[in-house]
C-alpha cells in the first residue's frame, strides 16, 4: 500500500511551526520519501498567524496544495476554528490542549490533545512545545520513524545552537510518549 500523508501545521507567529514543517520535510526526505513544504506568514511574523503544508508520500506528488487535509497539528485556538471544518472525516488532528479548547474537537475526527506548553515546561524550554507537538503526531500517524525526526534536528537547527539538539530530541521523543 502506498503511504501518503498530508498536514497543515499552525499557529501563532513565534511557535515553532515553520521549524516543524521544515523538520518533519527533511526527515522525509532522509527516510527516502518525496515531499513538499509549503510556508504560509501572516502579516507579523512573531504573533501573527503562521501555517505550513507538507506532504510526504512514496510515489510522485502531483500538487502540494491541500484542500482537505488527512492530519493537523493545531497550536491555538484560532488555527482550530481556521483548519478544522477542512480536515477531511476520519482524519488525525494533534491540538496543544495548552491553548486549545479540546471540546471544541469534531467527533468525525480522530483527536490527540497534549498539553505540549506544559510538556515543554517540564523540559526547560516552553518554546519546545512545538516539538512535543510533532512527537505526538509523529504516533498518530506513523508517517516516519521517529529516530529518523531526531537525526533530521541537524538538518534544520544551526551548528551555532547545536547544543539545543539533545533537548529538542528529548521534546520529540515525550509528545511521542504521551501520544502513545
Amino acid at each position: 500500500m502506498a503511504l501518503y500523508q498530508d498536514v497543515i501545521m499552525a499557529g501563532f507567529g513565534g511557535q515553532g511551526v515553520m521549524l516543524i514543517g521544515n523538520l518533519l520535510a527533511y526527515a522525509g526526505m532522509n527516510a527516502g520519501l518525496n515531499v513538499t513544504y509549503i510556508p504560509v506568514y501572516g502579516p507579523e511574523m512573531r504573533g501573527g498567524t503562521a501555517n505550513c503544508t507538507v506532504v510526504v508520500s512514496d510515489e510522485d506528488i502531483g500538487s502540494p496544495i491541500i484542500q482537505r487535509p488527512r492530519s493537523l497539528i493545531v497550536m491555538n485556538q484560532p488555527s482550530l476554528d481556521k483548519f478544522q471544518p477542512r480536515l477531511e472525516d476520519g482524519g488525525v488532528q494533534v491540538l496543544n490542549s495548552s491553548l486549545v479548547d479540546v471540546k471544541q474537537a469534531e467527533a468525525r475526527v480522530r483527536t490527540v490533545a497534549v498539553p505540549a506548553n506544559e510538556i515543554a515546561d517540564t523540559l526547560g524550554n516552553t518554546k519546545m512545545a512545538n516539538m512535543v507537538a510533532l512527537g505526538a503526531y509523529v504516533r498518530a500517524t506513523g508517517v516516519v520513524d521517529l529516530d529518523i525526526v531526531k537525526k533530521s534536528l541537524t538538518s534544520v537547527i544551526s551548528a551555532h545552537y547545536s547544543h539545543l539538539i539533545p533537548k529538542n530530541a528529548d521534546a520529540l521523543q515525550a509528545g511521542y510518549d504521551h501520544a502513545g
